[in-house]
Order: C-alpha cells, then sequence, then structure tokens
C-alpha cells in the first residue's frame, strides 16, 4: 500500500527504497504490487530500476500478468524506445512472464516503426519457440513495415504466405498496406490488380484502400483513372474523407487543371467536409503556379478564421507571387496574418520578402525585416545572405553590405568560400557602387 501512495505521488526513488527494506526483510510482494510497480516506473521512465526491481524477484515464484508485460512494452514502443523494450523482453521479462501473440506483436511493430525489419522477421520466426502463433496482425504488421521501407515484392511475397494458410486469411489492412506499396513507387498496373484480385476474395476495400489509390493515379498523372476510382468508391458505400478530395484536387493541380481542383474544394464545402493544412497548401501552390494570385489570397482568409495550425509552406508561395508582382504590402499583410495564426515564418519567407523590399528599392524596410530574422533566431544561409547582400551592393550600400556579410560569418558560421563571392575581399567600401 505504502508503494502504491509513494508511486501515485511521484516519489519513485521513495518507493524503490521500501521495496529493497521489504526485500531485505524478507518480506514477499504479491504479483499484482509487483506490476503496479513495474508500470509506474516505466510510466515515469526509470528504466534502470525496472530491471533492478526484476533482478531482485529472480530465483522467486513471483509472476507478471502477459497483460502487465504487455502494458509495459507497450508504453516502451509508443515513446519510440523500441531497442530498450527489446532489452528489457529478452534479458528480463522473460524469467517472470510467459509471452503471448501481442507480446510479440508489440515488439515487432516496434521494430519495423525504427525500420529493423531483420530484427523483426528474427522474432517472427521464433514465435513458435515462445509458444505463440503469427496472428493476422503480426503478418499486416510485417507487411506495412516492409512496404514502408519501400521492400514491395518480400511485402507482397509475404501477403502471398498468408493466402496459403489455412488458419489465418489476410484482411483489408493487409491488401491496403501492399496497395499502398505499390502506389509510392507508382506500380499502379501492380497496385490496380491487387485491388481487382482484393474484390474478388471477398474483402472489402476501405476508404483508406480508395485513398491510396487515388493519390497513387494523381501522382502519376492518371487523372482518368483517379477519379473512375472515385465513382467506384462512391459506388460501394464507401464516402470520401478529407484525404481523397486532398489527393483528387493535388492530382488535378499537378496536370495543371486547376479549374478542377477549385471545383473539387466547392465540392467539399458543399458536404461540409473542412480542409486540412495539405489541401489548402496543395490547392495554394496550384492557384499560385496558375497565375491565380488573388484566388490564392481568399484561400488563405478562408485559413484565417479555420481552427488550423498552418506551417509556413502555406504562405510562401502567396507571398513570393504578390512580392514578384510588386505589391510588397500585401505580403506584408500576409505576414501579419501569418503570425497571427501562431505560425512561425521560415528562412524561406524571410528570403522572399527581404528580396521582395529590395526590388522596390525599400533597403531599410530589408534591412528590418534581415534584423527581425536574426532576432527570433532563424538563421539564414548562404542563399539568403548572397542575395541580400547583392542587392545592397546594386544599390550602393557597400558598407550595409560589409556588414551583413561579417554577421553571416562571425554570427551564423556560414561558408566563408561561397560569401566571399558577394563581395570581394579586396574591395574598398567608402566606393559607392552604382546601381
Amino acid at each position: 500500500m505504502l508503494m502504491r501512495i509513494l508511486c501515485r505521488a511521484g516519489l519513485h526513488d521513495s518507493a524503490r527504497a521500501v521495496f529493497d527494506c521489504m526485500r531485505s526483510d524478507g518480506h514477499s510482494i504479491d504479483s499484482a504490487s509487483f506490476g503496479f510497480l513495474l508500470l509506474s516506473f516505466v510510466e515515469a521512465g526509470k528504466i534502470d530500476d525496472v530491471k533492478h526491481i526484476i533482478a531482485k524477484v529472480q530465483g522467486s515464484e513471483i509472476k507478471m500478468s502477459s497483460q502487465i508485460c504487455n502494458t509495459m512494452l507497450n508504453l516502451l514502443v509508443n515513446r519510440n524506445q523500441v531497442h530498450q523494450a527489446m532489452s528489457l523482453f529478452e534479458e528480463h521479462l522473460l524469467l517472470h512472464a510467459s509471452p503471448d501473440t501481442w507480446t510479440l506483436n508489440i515488439l515487432i511493430r516496434g521494430l519495423c516503426r525504427v525500420r529493423d525489419i531483420d530484427k523483426a522477421f528474427e522474432l517472427f520466426n521464433h514465435m513458435e519457440s515462445f509458444g505463440c502463433s503469427p496472428d493476422v496482425v503480426t503478418f499486416n504488421t510485417l507487411i506495412n513495415g516492409l512496404c514502408r521501407v519501400n521492400e514491395i515484392d518480400r511485402g507482397h511475397h509475404l501477403l502471398k504466405e498468408l493466402q496459403s494458410r489455412c488458419d489465418i486469411l489476410p484482411d483489408v489492412v493487409t491488401y491496403t498496406s501492399v496497395i499502398s506499396g505499390c502506389c509510392k513507387l507508382g506500380r499502379m498496373e501492380e497496385a490496380s490488380l491487387l485491388f481487382e484480385e482484393m474484390n474478388t476474395s471477398g474483402v472489402r476495400p476501405s476508404t483508406v484502400t480508395f485513398n491510396v489509390l487515388i493519390d497513387g493515379f494523381g501522382k502519376v498523372g492518371n487523372m482518368s483513372s483517379a477519379l473512375s476510382m472515385y465513382d467506384k468508391m462512391l459506388s460501394v458505400g464507401c464516402y470520401p474523407d478529407v484525404v481523397t478530395f486532398t489527393s483528387l484536387i493535388d492530382g488535378h493541380c499537378r496536370a495543371g487543371q486547376v479549374k478542377q481542383g477549385l471545383e473539387l474544394w466547392q465540392l467539399m464545402s458543399a458536404r461540409n467536409i473542412s480542409p486540412n493544412a495539405y489541401t489548402f497548401s496543395i490547392l495554394i501552390n496550384g492557384l499560385c503556379k496558375d497565375n491565380r494570385l488573388n484566388d490564392a489570397r481568399e484561400c488563405l482568409r478562408r485559413l484565417r478564421w479555420t481552427n488550423i495550425v498552418p506551417k509556413p509552406f502555406i504562405y510562401n508561395p502567396v507571398m513570393d507571387g504578390f512580392c514578384k508582382a510588386g505589391n510588397v504590402d500585401e505580403a506584408n499583410r500576409i505576414l501579419v496574418e501569418m503570425e497571427e495564426k501562431g505560425c512561425r515564418p521560415d528562412k524561406l519567407t524571410f528570403t522572399i520578402l527581404i528580396i521582395g523590399h529590395c526590388m522596390k528599392g525599400r533597403m531599410m524596410e530589408a534591412m528590418r525585416i534581415y534584423n527581425k530574422m536574426l532576432s527570433v533566431g532563424c538563421a539564414p544561409d548562404s542563399i539568403t545572405v548572397n542575395s541580400f547582400v547583392s542587392c545592397l551592393l546594386k544599390a550602393g550600400m557597400a558598407n550595409e553590405a560589409l556588414h551583413i556579410r561579417r554577421t553571416a560569418l562571425e554570427g551564423l558560421n556560414l561558408g566563408l568560400s561561397c560569401l566571399n563571392r558577394a563581395i570581394p575581399a579586396t574591395m574598398n567600401t567608402d566606393i559607392v557602387v552604382a546601381v
């Protein structure tokens, strides 16, 4: 009871001291308290203490339930402490718990997440020695892990192995994982055949299945097949979501069909499907490439009233477009909106604004933006510095150009060789350079 109170109060060192005293005095600890203690220490990130506690009961009859074991391993895997989970399992947990299929699935999932596929297969191949048998989750995890590292052929082979078994059948996740892997590599013919095979096998595709196919067709420029898949999706009663529409809009924009992209944007609104940050980014980028700055600006105004916390890549194309069109005041207004939404300008944002103001002859404003860039801890790269120095020289501001170069070299550690090209070392900076 005392150990539970101490753990709940976050006093884990005291709880461990109580545990050590109990063991020294010959007092036993029941399995429930033992499990609670271990879980509490894992949640607190005290893995060395967990190993110490387990070592203390080595040789005793104390056993922990597979549920406690699995919960501990799952906590570690979810925190990306996969190798610590493996170490804990192999060196300690096997002595006090009997692993089940779920235990191995947790570890295999973690190993696949950190791309240690060979170790994941090693566990898979030894499942029987632990008294376990793989289930469909085991196969799905391995197939997904293989496809994430672009080993599609191995993933497909594992799917065939699963199909040959009489005790487990592939499900929608199995097929979708392999289809997704094919789509990412542009192997759309293979993905389509798997989709047909899936349907023939009686496995009903999900929204995710349709989404990966639509996205795959869009990325290879086959919008007719993407739209056909969308129609098929509707015909089988699968409801499109924001990912579906974002993929279709992306496909149209890649194909230069921005008008169709806008129509889908409006259809989303009619169906009460809220766009996400990537929907905004894709459409805005497409509109800017199509020289439809006002439409892109309108999208940003709509973004302002959403609860999306955007990223700079949404705003940068529009700011760049207005700066190139000579309307730096509008670019400044977008910067204000961007910061009001909690989005911090990045290196590209500042570079766009600096060069935009230079092109309008607003050198002092460009200098102010550059100084703001430094003050917020956004380090300029050689492109920003060289471009700004070049503009300052053309404006006859050699002293300022030298100051920028020195700031970059001394304070930001940029390469000397790339910056020396901006201002020759032999330049007399008191000479005004003609514009």
